[in-house]
């Protein structure tokens, strides 16, 4: 039997302090509906900002947390992994205990609520569209720059040019958890497989979506390894590369072009 959408609720500010808040009840709405496009609808999200919102969630994790059903009008329903799920009722716990710890601050210091969205600032907030979560593989460091190979999981791998300053400023060793982030804009994408580039980054994979506006296109590339990378080019290339859904392109992205991220 299927479950019953979640229904919003009005939540006091300290419940909407999270910042993953949205992304949390997405997935609770998706396990409910079983349905990416039900789920969207019920929290007034247009499709594609709820499938954005799913592929950034998937690329963030060491494994699915949502997996698509083949079929239907918009690519099939749509399902919690056990880890997704599991994820979701850990961070409602948490939640939760954080909600009594913050009343808790607000009723013993008079002014915690001004100075608390300031504390919020310093959380990190990113434009780049592609973040990755993977773990240091290798760290090759020079005199000035240092190569620094993540593996993101599914046999794909990231290679970031960074400073060797960066390397010691962020304490990169191996098999640390790093964050890999990647404008759009600095994504080439490429129909010829045995193409012979400068590019240290050439990662394989199949077109997903394609969404052309007046000038340029958003294509989203679904890796090898299951994690999808998002590419902006222009309708023309679209058009002269024949880009659609199945097409397989390797995207590619020069390593001084990877920003580096940890959480402190």
């Amino acid at each position: 039997m299927k479950k019953a959408a979640v229904q919003k609720q009005d939540k006091s500010p300290l419940m909407n302090r999270g910042r993953k808040y949205d992304h949390l009840e997405l997935l609770e709405q998706i396990d409910a509906c079983g349905s990416i496009t039900a789920a969207a609808n019920l929290m007034g999200m247009s499709y594609k900002t709820a499938w954005d919102a799913v592929e950034a969630i998937n690329n963030l994790a060491e494994s699915p947390l949502v997996e698509r059903r083949v079929g239907g009008r918009n690519g099939g329903g749509a399902v919690l992994t056990a880890n997704g799920r599991r994820l979701v009722s850990v961070y409602r716990h948490l939640d939760k205990e954080r909600e009594q710890i913050l009343n808790q601050l607000n009723q013993v210091v008079d002014d915690f609520e001004s100075y608390y969205p300031l504390i919020r600032r310093f959380d990190m907030k990113t434009s780049a569209r592609n973040q990755f979560s993977g773990k240091v593989k290798t760290i090759k460091t020079g005199e000035v720059n240092a190569e620094v190979v993540l593996d993101i999981g599914g046999g794909d791998e990231i290679v970031s040019n960074i400073t060797s300053d960066s390397v010691g400023h962020l304490e990169l060793t191996e098999g640390m958890d790093v964050y890999a982030l990647i404008k759009s804009s600095w994504v080439i994408l490429s129909s010829n497989n045995n193409l012979k580039t400068s590019s240290r980054n050439a990662l394989s994979g199949t077109v997903v979506r394609c969404h052309e506006g007046s000038v340029n296109a958003e294509v989203i590339v679904e890796l090898r390894g299951g994690k999808t990378l998002t590419a902006i080019i222009t309708n023309d290339s679209v058009r002269d590369m024949a880009l659609k859904t199945g097409s397989e392109v390797t995207a590619l992205i020069k390593s001084s072009n990877v920003i580096l991220a940890v959480v402190s």
